[in-house]
Parts: C-alpha cells; sequence; structure tokens
C-alpha cells in the first residue's frame, strides 16, 4: 500500500483560458503523432489511448509497438538475454541474403524515390513539405501564446509540488520495497549510456596507454601518408620531438576546461591528442591509412569492459559525414574486418551538419548531393543486400540516426516554402536545424517503410536537441524524433517541456558535458526534469573528455547522486528510462526489464529486474493520465457543449 498523493485540481485560469490551451496542446500531440506514426517511430501508449478514446480520434497506429509479438521471455527468466555462439559478422555469404528486387532509386527535391523495373513509383509515404511548414508554424506559434504558456506553467509548477507531497509520504515506503528485493540493487540493474560518441568513449588514461602500446608493438608500420611518402609510428612521433616515454596525460591534453566554456570551437580541438590532428586520423578515425585498425582495437578494449561490468550497454555514435558514396561501405567494411561488435553495444551513425564547410572545399556542389552520398547507399543495400553485403550486416546493428554540430551557431536563413530546395541549396550558409532535420526524416522515412515490407530493422531519429542555439530547434525535435539529447533549453520554453512531458519523449542528459560547455552543473534542470516526470537518462557524452575513470557512466550516476541528493529510488528510475529509451531490441528489453515492460503503469514493471518500486511507477502513470485527462476532457466537453448547441437551433428550426 502506499498513499496516493491527490489534489483537488482546478486550474486557477479562467475556463476559456483552460480550454484554447487545452485545444492547443492536442492539437500539438495530434501533430507529434501524424509525424512519429509516419515514419514507424514509437508513440506513448498511454498519450496515444488518451487522444484516441477520450477524442475520439481514429485508431492510431501504435507502429512499433503494436507489431511486436507477445514476449517468449518467462517472468522468472534470468536478466541476461542468451549470447549467440556464432559472431554476428561471420555470416557474410551473399547466397543467404534476401534476393534483390531489381528496383531503381532516384533522389528528387532532396528525398528519395523508389521505382519497379516497369518504371512505375513505389507508394512509400514521406510528409508533404508544405504540410510540414505549417505545421511547424503553427508550432511556432503555440509555444508564444501567453494564456497556453501561463496554463503549461502553471501545469509543470504543480508536477514539481505534487512530486515533493509524494517523497514526503511515500519515500519510506520505496526504500523498504527496495530492501525486500533480493539480490538486485543500482549496481546490477541494466543501465544504458544513451549518448556517447564513439570517437571519445574510452578515458584519457585508456588512450594514452594504447598509444604507448602501439608505439612499442608497431614503430614500423606505415600509418600515414605524406606527399606521397609514407611515415611510419615512430617518424610521426619523431617529427613532434616525443617518445613513448615522454607521453603523459597532461600532454595528450585532451579533457575539457574551464577555456572550453562557451567555445565549441576549443572544445572540437579538443579531439586532437597533442593538439595534432594526425594523431586524431590515426588513432580516432575508421577510414585512414591502417583503415582504422588502432580505433578498431581501442573500441573493442572498452566493449571488454562493458561485458566485464555486465550491466553498463552502450550507443555508440559513428560519423557519415555524406562527403562521398562509398563512406557506408568503409565503415561497414571498418567494423566486419577488425569484428567491432559486442552483445552490449549498439550503434547510431550521426550525421554532422557541415555542408557549408564541405562546399566551401569544393567537395560538394549542393545540398542534395549530400543527401545522396548519406542515403542512396542504404536504400540500394535494401533493395539488393547482395549489392554491399558488408553494410547489410552492419545495418542490422544500427538502431537510428543522429544529428550533431554546435547548436549556438548563427542561421542566417529561416526554413520555409520559399527556402531553396536542396538542389539549388548552392549558398556558402550552412542550412539550417529544421531544413537538415526535415530532409534527414524524410529519407529515414521512406527507407523505413521500405525495410518494412523486406522484414528488415528499421531506424529512429535521436538528434542532439536543446543543448544550445534558438528554441524552435526542440520545436523541430518534438514534431520528428523519437528520442533528443541534451534538451536543456525546455528549462525556458515551459510549452514544449509540458509537451516533451504528455509525449513522454526520451531526453538524454549529460550534466558533467554541459557542464564544461553550456551550463554550470548547479544550474542543469535534471533534477527538476525527473521531479515533473519527463522521461529523462543519464549519459557521458564524450568520456574522453569529461570523465577520469574507467565506468565514466557510474562516475556520472555518482555526482548526480552526490550533487542531487538522488535517492536510490531516483537512481534505479533514471536506469530504467536509459533501457526503455535506448534502441536495443524488444527480446532484450524483456530479459532486462521483464516481459511485461510495454503495460502500462505497474503491470509493466518488474522490481526484481528494475529495482523500481511499484509505488514509484504508478504515481508516474498515474499523475500522467491525471493530466491528459485535464486536457481531453477540456477539449471534449466543448466539444459536447458545440453539439448540444446545434441539436437545440435544429429543434428551434423545426418548430
Amino acid at each position: 500500500m502506499f498513499e496516493l498523493v491527490f489534489f483537488s485540481h482546478t486550474p486557477q485560469v479562467p475556463f476559456t483560458d483552460l480550454l484554447d490551451a487545452a485545444k492547443c496542446v492536442v492539437k500539438a500531440l495530434f501533430i507529434r503523432e501524424k509525424y512519429i506514426s509516419l515514419s514507424m517511430q514509437s508513440f506513448c501508449r498511454t498519450t496515444a489511448r488518451y487522444l484516441q478514446e477520450e477524442l475520439g480520434g481514429q485508431p492510431l497506429d501504435l507502429n512499433t509497438f503494436e507489431e511486436m509479438p507477445e514476449s517468449s521471455v518467462s517472468a522468472d527468466a534470468t536478466v541476461h538475454p542468451p549470447v549467440s555462439e556464432t559472431h554476428p559478422y561471420e555470416v557474410l555469404d551473399p547466397a543467404s541474403m534476401p534476393p534483390g528486387l531489381g528496383y531503381t532509386c532516384k533522389m528528387v527535391d532532396g528525398v528519395v524515390h523508389v521505382y519497379t523495373q516497369n518504371s512505375s513509383e513505389l507508394d512509400l509515404p514521406y510528409p508533404d513539405l508544405q504540410e510540414y511548414i505549417a505545421d511547424m508554424n503553427m508550432m511556432m506559434a503555440l509555444i508564444i501564446n501567453g494564456p497556453v504558456k501561463s496554463f503549461c506553467y502553471r501545469r509543470l509548477q504543480y508536477l514539481s509540488s505534487k512530486f515533493q507531497m509524494h517523497i514526503l509520504l511515500n519515500e519510506m515506503k520505496e526504500l523498504a520495497a527496495q530492501k525486500k528485493v533480493p539480490h538486485r540493487d543500482f549496481y546490477n540493474i541494466r543501465k544504458v549510456d544513451t549518448h556517447i560518441h564513439a570517437s571519445s568513449c574510452m578515458n584519457q588514461k585508456h588512450l594514452l596507454r594504447f598509444i604507448k602500446r602501439a608505439m612499442k608493438k608497431y614503430p614500423g608500420e606505415i600509418v600515414h601518408v605524406e606527399q606521397s611518402r609514407g611515415q611510419t609510428l615512430l617518424e610521426v612521433f619523431e617529427s613532434m620531438n616525443l617518445t613513448a616515454f615522454d607521453l603523459s596525460v597532461d600532454t595528450l591534453d585532451m579533457h575539457a576546461d574551464r577555456n572550453t566554456f562557451h567555445r565549441f570551437d576549443k572544445f572540437n580541438s579538443k579531439y586532437n591528442p597533442i593538439g595534432e590532428s594526425i594523431l586524431r586520423e590515426i588513432f580516432i578515425k575508421t577510414d585512414n591509412h591502417v583503415e582504422g585498425k588502432y580505433f578498431g582495437h581501442i573500441i573493442k578494449e572498452v566493449m571488454a569492459d562493458l561485458e566485464e561490468s555486465k550491466y553498463q550497454n552502450v550507443e555508440l555514435r559513428l560519423s557519415i559525414y555524406g562527403r562521398s558514396r562509398d563512406e557506408w561501405d568503409k565503415l561497414a567494411q571498418w567494423a566486419i574486418k577488425h569484428k567491432v561488435y559486442s552483445d552490449n553495444v549498439r550503434w547510431l551513425v550521426q550525421v554532422p551538419r557541415l555542408f557549408d564547410v564541405y562546399h566551401t572545399k569544393k567537395q560538394l556542389s549542393n545540398f542534395q548531393e549530400m543527401l545522396e552520398n548519406i542515403f542512396m547507399p542504404l536504400f540500394e543495400v535494401t533493395v539488393n543486400p547482395s549489392s554491399h553485403p558488408q553494410l547489410h550486416l552492419f545495418l542490422e546493428h544500427v538502431v537510428g540516426f543522429d544529428s550533431v554540430d554546435d547548436e549556438s551557431k548563427p542561421e542566417h536563413h529561416i526554413f520555409n516554402l520559399d527556402s531553396p530546395k536542396p538542389v539549388n541549396w548552392t549558398e556558402e550558409d550552412n542550412p539550417p536545424y529544421s531544413y537538415y532535420l526535415y530532409y534527414v526524416y524524410a529519407n529515414m522515412t521512406v527507407l523505413n517503410h521500405l525495410r518494412r515490407q523486406r522484414n528488415l530493422n528499421s531506424f529512429v531519429l535521436r538528434p542532439h536537441c536543446g543543448e544550445a542555439g534558438p528554441i524552435h530547434h526542440l520545436v523541430s525535435g518534438f514534431m520528428l524524433s523519437e528520442n533528443i539529447s541534451h534538451g536543456l533549453l525546455l528549462r525556458k520554453a515551459p510549452v514544449l517541456q509540458y509537451l516533451y512531458y504528455l509525449a513522454q519523449i526520451g531526453i538524454a542528459m549529460s550534466p558533467l558535458s554541459n557542464n564544461s560547455l553550456f551550463l554550470s552543473y548547479h544550474r542543469n534542470p535534471l533534477p527538476e526534469y525527473l521531479s515533473r516526470g519527463l522521461m529523462v537518462s543519464l549519459s557521458t557524452d564524450d568520456p574522453l573528455q569529461f570523465h577520469f575513470t574507467k565506468e565514466p557512466l557510474m562516475e556520472e550516476y555518482s555526482i548526480a547522486a552526490q550533487v542531487w541528493k538522488l535517492s536510490s529510488c531516483d537512481m534505479c528510475e533514471l536506469a530504467r528510462n536509459s533501457v526503455l529509451m535506448s534502441g536495443f531490441s524488444h527480446q532484450v528489453k524483456s530479459y532486462w526489464l521483464g516481459p511485461h515492460y510495454l503495460k502500462e503503469g505497474q503491470e509493466g514493471n518488474d522490481i526484481r529486474r528494475t529495482n523500481v518500486p511499484d509505488i514509484r511507477v504508478a504515481y508516474r502513470f498515474e499523475t500522467l493520465c491525471e493530466e491528459l485527462n485535464l486536457i481531453t476532457q477540456a477539449v471534449r466537453s466543448e466539444e459536447l457543449e458545440t453539439a448540444e448547441e446545434q441539436g437545440s437551433l435544429c429543434m428551434g428550426a423545426r418548430r
């Protein structure tokens, strides 16, 4: 038993304002549902149910969830998923792959279209540009609407106060429930680092030891070509007047410090060991003269550490730049040649927003060329897997796309119907954030429909969003993304924060990273978001720059717990959130969280696996239902009144 927190929650706003605000909030949720459903990403089941049942909308297509078979995992099964006996990259036999379909692909106005052998176009839906811009303008007007802002701000304040009351009444009961669970505690529940970059997933000491080992083991290996002449590893270091003995963590100088605050350019240069870009190319790139051998080795060492820790998992970001058509094949070849795989790791592909740089260097002539380089190989391998067999295997372990760069860079263009089409975008300025996101989303949507037809895995969009820069980045993220990383600017946008809460959009937060770049630790909104019930998780971002220990994710949790006085229940809730919003498979999550984890409320919780008390899960579910009920009932009551008025008018006309 636990004590329910119940307030008579008649909002202190005039009814007409409540009605207008509720209408706007519901409309925004329907907009998100439309884009998420179209792209086969997952939409919160509870929110979908209220939109459908209370407002009599069309039965919503819950895609991902509805098609998931009932888990075969028993309630008493082990928490460890079965491990495959064969290495997943060993099945490289084109004959065993799905047959080619003979379709052709062509990019038209920035979106790939697929044609059958008799030149008829396949019906693969994607969002209409005109409709997207209209929806975006509607959302922009909504977030600056005075009454809506007041309403959402009050609801968020109410959620904070209600959680404090819940803690006062139930904290000891939550602790008692955790103590009753045998064996399980914070250390042995599953945690996923939902936002971490592969090129900085090791700590400084690890990279230093690895470089020293490589210098001793492969001094004569040619690792770089300068002006048609090969340079060995020894020669590279001799040209810098350095020996293995001279190297130290201070010499590497890769840690973010007080000089990187609000200086993304200085932070980016920290990726260069000893300030030398040649060492970055040799040790932390997949495409170099040694075909990413060193980078593959160090990633495998990080994977071995994760497997040893057993309960920590990561979603590593690898880059596809869009400068040439063969980038995907080179990336897949790197992963398969060096067998860079672990059951504890899934991949996301990040697309840096650097078109202006490549265009200035004459590497790209227009933006459509960049989009073709990113997406055409994916369509080719989907239509005919044996055309890129290594890429076909690699994509089975890729869960989605990320969009990365410095969000604080000024944007000189506003995305509207007058914006140039990608093929005509030949100017020096970089396209705005929403332009990038729309075209990545549109192509991903078409690709997902094609891959679903072939029974292949689909992808989700999980961009960096709201770390800095204008608020409209978070509007694009709300409409198009399954999850986002950072979300700091939600603290300044009450309407969007409330919408992210109602839609339960995952937010991977990295307070140590933010502390070095954009926001001091004590001002970070994570504890506020958590208390209000937003779907937040902790992540490391760049252990190479921000962390000191061998277990950076545990370091992130421990500092958060100390600074914000998080309880064991809070920590376990964050860990459970990280698994829910991660890209690991339904089967794997069934082992980690319990076979019924998709059910709503405490029915979906198994404390023996998650160590989150049912009291906390029930509180979160009931609070969300109360908020959804408030807005849907307000809209519903107006609909009923309108219907009654129309009915009485008809009666009067008959008389």
